[in-house]
């Protein structure tokens, strides 16, 4: 099966935001990845809801929204009313955990969960039935156009095998670094969904990018 690309626009021209966006419209991608930061989770401050909520207005795409904050289900209402497709949250962030994820679907969204690169894959062993998804950072969360970490692949593999044996139904999604050579090992390792932001907004071609990553 070929993987769901998700284009990052952290890494799009926030001066022609709505031509990147009616670009992605066009694309092969199937979701629009979002990153919130606040500057206390990592040391880095994205963008706000007003943004947001001109990005959810022209994608015609589902948005898969990640919030690299702390208290993130303090902002369930203001992602739902988005019409976000994914909230991510970050294991790190959520000391209960479950309730949060929980809050997630009660709020009509599907719940993610993310994990750091020091994270251990083994830490997910009593929630990986109730997420619709993981999102393994294969870089540390905070700024894009860094070097992949190459441990990352064999955490996808860790990650594939805990989900067949608990017989969780999420999906594995990874972020950081990925391009069409890394690319090609996280989804032969068991990757599911590629989050693409420099790969993509850097190429001469970025629809013909997200078509290449589509197609690994």
């Amino acid at each position: 099966m070929k993987p769901i690309i998700a284009p990052s626009i952290l890494s799009a021209d926030f001066g022609q935001l709505a031509k990147d966006i009616e670009m992605i419209n066009r694309s092969e991608a199937e979701w629009v990845h979002i990153d919130i930061m606040d500057g206390v989770f990592v040391p880095n401050i994205s963008f706000g809801f007003p943004v947001l909520k001109y990005v959810a207005k022209l994608s015609k795409k589902p948005l898969d929204v990640h919030l690299m904050i702390v208290n993130p289900e303090k902002f369930i209402p203001e992602v739902k009313a988005l019409g976000a497709h994914t909230m991510n949250v970050h294991y790190e962030a959520c000391p209960h955990l479950h309730r949060v994820i929980q809050q997630i679907r009660e709020a009509g969204m599907q719940p993610a969960v993310t994990i750091n690169p020091a994270t251990p894959v083994a830490l997910l062993q009593d929630i990986i039935r109730d997420v619709y998804m993981v999102l393994v950072m294969s870089v540390n969360p905070g700024f894009g156009g860094q070097k992949f970490i190459e441990h990352s692949v064999e955490k996808v593999r860790e990650l594939r095998a805990l989900i067949e044996r608990t017989g969780s139904k999420a999906l594995i999604e990874v972020d950081g670094g990925v391009n069409l050579e890394t690319g090609a090992r996280l989804v032969e390792a068991g990757a599911d969904a590629l989050v693409a932001g420099n790969a993509v907004f850097a190429a001469p071609d970025p629809e013909a990018m997200i078509h290449q990553l589509h197609d690994l």
